[in-house]
């Protein structure tokens, strides 16, 4: 019934297999097959020759040069690649590359261009990368992930606001002692971090140990508490990359393939790292639960589960398939002890600060995004688009198929980790509103799960949000006048997401 394969179907030809340096002494550990959406996923050698050095190392060459260029293009002076600076762009949001190569281009119809071409290129990179990395040392690996990230903090949050709403949310809160799950940032309009903005009139979705965390910078300088949230958002996407090498180790997985996965992925580069949005605080406890539950720390696992959920709700779908994978039962009561200290103390501290408000999570369910599945199907079934009584189906279906799942999981005909990736593919087809960077969210399911189907789905996923989100979708589109918003029901999704943002 289930897609998964064993250990056994993951392996590859005599020849192809990589021997990994470990320590003193050499492990082997065969490497999945390379999954291309739109391609054979079994290409000759012959026709790309990608197990040559040299392609891998130039694919990973483009990654870094292109990230390079969008961040030089962004920080030299206000564009719509740096949606902020058209309220104001100082220095210290520019950051150290400001100005360093002049103001190059400023003209929007171009630099949309360009951006979208760039997140091509760099999906086609990604993949070629992926194609060739039996050829790629980890040493390599490890070089070009540090660096893309050391290219990318010196960024200005690129594409959305959503790092000056953190901070307009721990000033809301810490500075001016409101609650942020009650009022929305524009009850501080005199706070200097206003104008910089969006989700005005919006109480935080955020969750509560998150906004704990960005209360430590609250109380200091707009740029210093900037320039820290940004570096911590780096290193926290760094320990994340590490949890994921960690775990591809601990189930005998070649660690090169995992981390390229994540960490090379155009739209975690561009739109999750480059946008410094606070998934990764999310997955480093998430993937801390794996690698927990791999060791057997069982009621650690429980714990640094909940921790995860506490910082993003998303989380909570991990709970039935971590609980499944932690076998025999006597595990399993380890781990809900864990989860359950963890979640009375989680709760205890979120009640301290906030009393009994909770993260705003219903608005954002009622808005919609051009492209999130709910708003495709509707349209195609004539309802106008993502209507509510959609949506509804579509809560609906994700719940029946997380039961299925678990109970595949639970009869033996799935591995569990594969099983959670499938789930969040789920997810993310049931969300109204769905934004790239969340596909960062099955990354690492995929990248370690034994279902070859499920990175080839997170493949298409990524390319599909690649291809829904890069600016000239929207300019051709509109070229076409083709507006997937202007049905009745886009209309007043879109006019309810206006009132929240002003």
């Amino acid at each position: 019934m289930g897609d998964d394969v064993g250990q056994g179907e993951l392996s590859v030809a005599p020849g192809a297999v990589a021997s990994i340096a470990t320590g003193h002494r050499e492990t082997t550990i065969a490497l999945p097959r390379i999954a291309l959406p739109g391609a054979s996923l079994r290409l000759s050698r012959q026709r790309l020759r990608l197990s040559h050095p040299a392609c891998g190392l130039a694919a990973l060459g483009v990654l870094c040069a292109a990230c390079l260029a969008v961040v030089v293009c962004a920080a030299a002076g206000p564009t719509v690649l740096a949606p902020a600076s058209r309220y104001a762009f100082p220095g210290w949001i520019a950051g150290p590359l400001e100005g360093v190569f002049g103001h190059l281009v400023s003209d929007p119809l171009a630099l949309s261009y360009g951006l979208s071409a760039v997140v091509l290129a760099m999906t086609v990179a990604y993949g070629i990368a992926l194609a060739s990395v039996r050829m790629l040392s980890m040493r390599t690996v490890v070089i070009v992930v540090v660096a893309l990230h050391a290219i990318l903090l010196m960024s200005p949050p690129l594409q959305l606001t959503d790092l000056f709403n953190y901070l307009g949310y721990a000033r809301l809160g810490g500075l001016h002692h409101l609650n942020p799950y009650t009022h929305g940032i524009g009850a501080v309009e005199h706070d200097p971090i206003y104008g910089l903005t969006s989700w005005r009139n919006w109480p935080s979705p955020y969750g509560p140990t998150f906004t704990l965390l960005t209360y430590s910078v609250s109380h200091l300088s707009l740029p210093l508490a900037y320039w820290l949230l940004k570096t911590a958002t780096v290193l926290a996407s760094l320990a994340f990359i590490a949890l994921v090498w960690r775990c591809a180790r601990q189930l005998g997985h070649d660690p090169r393939y995992a981390v390229l996965f994540v960490a090379a992925n155009p739209i975690f580069l561009i739109y999750e790292l480059g946008g410094f949005h606070n998934d990764v605080f999310m997955l480093v406890p998430a993937m801390a639960a794996i690698s927990l539950l791999l060791d057997g720390r069982d009621r650690r696992a429980g714990a640094a589960l909940m921790l995860a959920v506490s910082v993003k709700f998303t989380m909570v779908l991990l709970l039935p398939f971590l609980l499944l994978g932690a076998r025999p039962n006597r595990r399993r009561a380890r781990f809900l002890t864990g989860a359950a200290v963890a979640t009375v103390a989680l709760a205890a501290s979120s009640i301290a600060a906030f009393g009994f408000s909770i993260p705003n999570l219903s608005d954002q369910s009622t808005i919609l995004t051009p492209f999130s599945v709910p708003n495709l199907v509707g349209l195609l079934l004539g309802v106008g688009g993502g209507a509510p009584a959609l949506l509804r189906v579509a809560n609906v279906v994700l719940v029946l198929v997380i039961a299925i799942l678990v109970a595949d999981v639970a009869r033996g005909r799935r591995e569990w980790l594969s099983a959670a990736g499938f789930a969040t593919l789920a997810l993310l087809a049931s969300l109204a509103w769905l934004m790239p960077w969340y596909v960062v969210w099955v990354l690492p399911l995929a990248a370690l799960g034994s279902s070859v189907r499920l990175r080839r789905s997170a493949l298409v996923v990524t390319l599909f949000l690649v291809l829904s989100f890069i600016p000239a979708t929207g300019i051709l589109l509109g070229q076409l006048h083709i507006n997937p918003m202007s049905t009745s029901v886009g209309r007043t999704a879109s006019a309810r997401e206006q009132r929240l943002e002003q």
